[in-house]
């Protein structure tokens, strides 16, 4: 029985006394506890050893103490499982060692093989849930079939992934192909962590926003869409990020549980094209917890004020950014937790 569930409450759109809070990337760089394990560690060893995801998961837990726990990992252990070599380069984030060039490459991937690569993030899950003792909800997750085709196409990061684009543009049917096969493996993958015991998922889209409306409905809907309705044993969370246009269909068209929005979404505009129908989760600017935090404070309850107490998480637009004071990250969470006293 968990001891906090005002998390999965407010996914099943019950009311509540305040919002549940977490934040996106919680579980890593700005705390110096988790800085400590990465100087001893690199970080595929961190995602692969069962006994360090439980600790940098926790880590959050026990200094700040927000409404639900995401499992430490990354979107990039799905394309690492299907076999292409990932290192981590500092200042310059992912680096594949192969790509797919060629429309002839995109056949041969093995669906059931990547998702038995994974079995470490399962084993991650169990030794999580060991040291959270029920105290909040564990959230697992993947990347998005587009995002993640984005990077076995580009083989690093990218302000357009253009390369991405142009194959989709240029190879419609391998596009296609790769697609279908991820939208296959996360679905896998997220039923395997819900097997393993998390109590929700989030499925990270991160790049959906350099697509234009049409490409959006054709290169990552349909996937959003597909995941959300067979990974039905959870709650299933969806962040597409950028993709504003896409609220009201995100919303009404999928079977999903929650949407997570960015900070270039007003919260009114979010509300009146999700029709008031679904949870959403957001929309902090990151960098705004470089704030004084009086500053913070104020804008974190004007935040919940323009969303709504009821069928909301609080949360960052994006991932909590590397440089963010400890004590600002604290002060986003109190505000939040203090919010219906404050009220």
């Amino acid at each position: 029985m968990l001891k906090n569930d005002l998390y999965l409450r407010a996914l099943e759109g019950k009311p509540v006394k305040r919002p549940p809070v977490w934040m996106m990337r919680q579980a890593g760089r700005y705390l110096p506890s988790y800085l400590k394990l990465q100087e001893k560690y690199d970080f595929f060893t961190r995602c692969e050893t069962p006994e360090l995801v439980a600790e940098i998961t926790c880590l959050p837990i026990d200094e700040l103490e927000p409404d639900a726990a995401i499992l430490f990992s990354d979107i990039l252990v799905v394309p690492r499982a299907m076999g292409f070599p990932i290192e981590i380069v500092s200042g310059s984030g992912p680096v594949f060692g192969k790509t797919i060039t060629k429309p002839e490459e995109a056949f041969h991937f093995d669906a059931l093989q990547a998702l038995e690569s994974l079995d470490y993030v399962m084993q991650g899950i169990k030794a999580t849930l060991q040291k959270l003792e029920n105290r909040v909800p564990l959230i697992g997750f993947s990347g998005a079939p587009w995002t993640l085709f984005c990077y076995m196409i580009e083989g690093k990061g990218s302000r357009d992934f253009s390369k991405a684009k142009a194959f989709c543009y240029q190879h419609p049917e391998a596009a296609a192909h790769v697609l279908e096969v991820l939208t296959d493996i996360v679905i896998a993958y997220l039923k395997e962590q819900i097997r393993s015991g998390v109590h929700a998922v989030q499925v990270f889209d991160s790049w959906a926003g350099l697509l234009g409306p049409e490409d959006f409905f054709t290169y990552s809907f349909p996937y959003l869409k597909r995941i959300s309705e067979e990974v039905s044993e959870a709650p299933v969370v969806l962040f597409a990020k950028g993709a504003w246009y896409a609220l009201e269909q995100l919303a009404w068209s999928t079977q999903a549980s929650a949407l997570s929005v960015d900070w270039a979404v007003k919260p009114e505009y979010a509300r009146k094209a999700t029709r008031h129908g679904i949870t959403l989760q957001g929309n902090f600017d990151p960098s705004r917890l470089l704030s004084p935090v009086s500053e913070i404070r104020e804008k974190t309850r004007e935040m919940i004020r323009r969303f709504g107490k009821d069928r909301y998480i609080v949360n960052l637009g994006h991932g909590i950014l590397p440089h963010v004071p400890v004590a600002h990250a604290k002060a986003f969470i109190d505000t939040v937790k203090t919010y219906g006293e404050a009220s």
